[in-house]
């Protein structure tokens, strides 16, 4: 009987994984619509057959991302909550690493195919709304924690609602101006925050 152990198989989720990095890959290079199930397959190094086992379609490879994307988030949100002090203090102390993701141009190339497919495509706009309504409640019941008696619900909702804008706009400027002075604009960030916020 032979020692020799053959290489295991990958398991789903790993597999999953490897069509998702290829998919992200060709979104960054070709959009959306020039990224088809063929050069999704190519990249991942499978079959288009091996794909479709996967995802039924490349409205759920995006489901997928933005799935990752929103568990990224989730985990973010934790680890601000945990941190010892007050909310205000450790989402300052954020601003840094929040604006370099902002500016990662591969992430950014990836969070506007999203949004330019959501414009066009209702299958993937349900996706990515839906999302958001996840997002927003994180963000909320994380925010509420300070929250002012004076505030109005409209008035809290709309607070929560322009530091969301505001880190959707970086993902714009760090394409349309990818060399401005980081440190400033967190200095400027926190003192904006901390008027929204605190």
């Amino acid at each position: 009987m032979s020692d020799e152990t053959h290489p295991s198989r990958p398991s789903p989720e790993s597999r999953r994984q490897q069509i998702l990095d290829a998919a992200c890959e060709r979104v960054r290079q070709s959009g959306f619509h020039g990224a088809s199930m063929a050069d999704i397959a190519k990249a991942a190094g499978l079959s288009v057959g091996q794909i479709y086992r996967y995802f039924e379609n490349k409205e759920a490879i995006i489901a997928a991302i933005v799935a990752q994307d929103l568990a990224e988030m989730r985990d973010k949100f934790a680890e601000i909550e945990s941190r010892p002090g007050a909310l205000l203090d450790a989402i300052e102390a954020h601003l840094p690493e929040g604006i370099d993701k902002c500016f990662d141009p591969r992430r950014a190339t990836l969070a506007l195919e999203v949004v330019a497919e959501a414009a066009r495509n209702p299958k993937v706009a349900a996706i990515v709304r839906a999302a958001d309504d996840q997002e927003r409640a994180l963000a909320q019941t994380m925010m509420g924690r300070d929250r002012k008696p004076e505030w109005s619900e409209a008035e809290f909702q709309a607070r929560c609602e322009v530091v969301g804008m505001i880190f959707d706009g970086l993902l714009m400027r760090g394409v349309n101006h990818p060399d401005l002075d980081r440190e400033a604009l967190a200095d400027v960030l926190r003192s904006t925050v901390r008027h929204l916020l605190g």
